[in-house]
């Protein structure tokens, strides 16, 4: 057990003082605080953000009721007797930053050309826009004697509920706060394991190429050896989530913001953070074993992306489903995939967090889940210790099959 723990605090402690950890722990941090402050940043660097929009009305009165209905910080409209071209040639020069000139059609109702040096900043024309729009409903209006009461109940949303039948549903409050945080969560899963899984197999690949791992694998249990690497990554992992965690915790908090409640962490249950925690483990242990196999079988650091590409393509598959079915958890597909236990991390966590999961489902995919790993585990470690003693050209298959006989020798 003694060999464990130094193989595990050797690949800790490795990592940990890596140039590269630090460079991007560092950049990283520096990227949240940024996030957390970019409003502050933004306000710092634009400055006056004020569309002075000039307007060129062909009509008795639509300016001023438009005026009225563009109403906010973010334009300012200015009425003009300038000939069109002359507007035009000013919003060139710069004088202006766009021209609008109100008009009406054939039947008296408004119509409107935005003049802009580009249109590709869609906010000021979609605003005014959104104004001309509600002035033609209200004329509309008018015309067939519809009163300002009678225009409002035409525009009334219709009440429309939403009633789960089943006793432990989710009401849609809960629900759109559940698909939030599930999302995050996912999204924390396929990073974690996708980032530290590479990390795992590097790591094999860099000592193989060394040939440290002849000394090592003939004092130290391959599952002793495999396992100290796969927590060595994971503490190194969690090490740097932590940090990031702080960093973000402190900056939300300096600028005010109740960060547990913009986290979720005030309403959400405990057992959705248990099962988080649980498959977010299983989850990161099945794929490390396969991250750590696969570094075993490559003699050059240049290979292992060949070689760990199938693993997070599986990877980026559950995640793909997973983002299906946050709008159709119960879907026959996705309930079928998450009994899968490549994806079951994943799936299950996501039905378990939206919808009400019979007991006998959670346990049917944690047990095969528990037995798949086992399996992995018991035939990783035979080709492991087999895998990092072979050298040369890459073929999985048939390195899985000879890294085995070598550990019967």
């Amino acid at each position: 057990m003694n060999k464990f723990w130094l193989v595990m605090g050797h690949t800790y402690v490795t990592k940990l003082r890596a140039k590269a950890f630090l460079v991007t722990t560092a950049l990283t941090c520096l990227l949240i605080i940024g996030l957390a402050n970019v409003q502050t940043i933004s306000e710092a660097f634009t400055g006056d953000e004020t569309a002075h929009v000039a307007v060129i009305d062909r009509t008795p009165s639509l300016y001023k009721a438009l005026e009225k209905q563009v109403n906010n910080k973010e334009i300012t409209l200015t009425k003009i007797t300038n000939l069109e071209d002359e507007a035009k040639k000013a919003v060139k020069d710069g004088k202006w930053d766009g021209l609008l000139v109100l008009s009406t059609d054939e039947k008296g109702l408004p119509k409107a050309f935005y003049y802009a040096n580009t249109i590709a900043d869609n906010r000021t024309s979609e605003e005014l826009e959104r104004g001309v729009n509600a002035l033609k409903t209200a004329l509309a209006a008018s015309k067939i004697g519809l009163t300002k009461e009678q225009l409002a109940v035409l525009y009334q949303p219709v009440p429309f509920q939403k009633v789960a039948l089943e006793k432990n549903a989710k009401s849609e409050k809960e629900l759109n706060e559940a698909r939030s945080l599930v999302y995050v969560l996912l999204i924390a899963m396929y990073m974690f394991v996708l980032m530290y899984g590479g990390m795992i197999a590097t790591e094999v690949a860099t000592e193989k190429s060394s040939r440290v791992m002849e000394i090592l694998v003939s004092s130290v249990h391959p599952v002793q050896q495999l396992f100290g690497k796969i927590i060595g990554v994971a503490l190194v992992s969690l090490t740097q989530f932590f940090v990031f965690f702080a960093v973000g915790f402190a900056a939300l908090k300096a600028n005010g913001q109740e960060v547990w409640r913009f986290l979720g962490l005030d309403q959400t249950p405990l057992s959705i953070w248990g099962y988080a925690l649980l498959f977010f483990l299983l989850g990161y242990l099945l794929y490390a074993v396969l991250f750590a196999v696969l570094g075993s079988l490559v003699s050059r650091v240049e290979d292992v992306q060949p070689a760990i590409t199938p693993v997070m393509l599986m990877v980026v598959a559950a995640f793909m489903i997973a983002m299906v079915g946050l709008n159709m958890p119960e879907s026959p597909f996705v309930v079928g995939a998450s009994f899968i236990p490549f994806f079951t991390p994943m799936l299950m966590f996501l039905r378990i967090g939206l919808v009400s999961v019979p007991a006998w489902e959670v346990a049917l995919s944690f047990a095969l889940l528990v037995a798949t790993m086992a399996l992995l585990i018991l035939v990783g470690a035979k080709v492991y210790r087999g895998g990092v003693l072979m050298y040369g050209r890459m073929n999985v298959f048939k390195d899985m099959k000879q890294a085995i006989q070598l550990t019967k020798k």
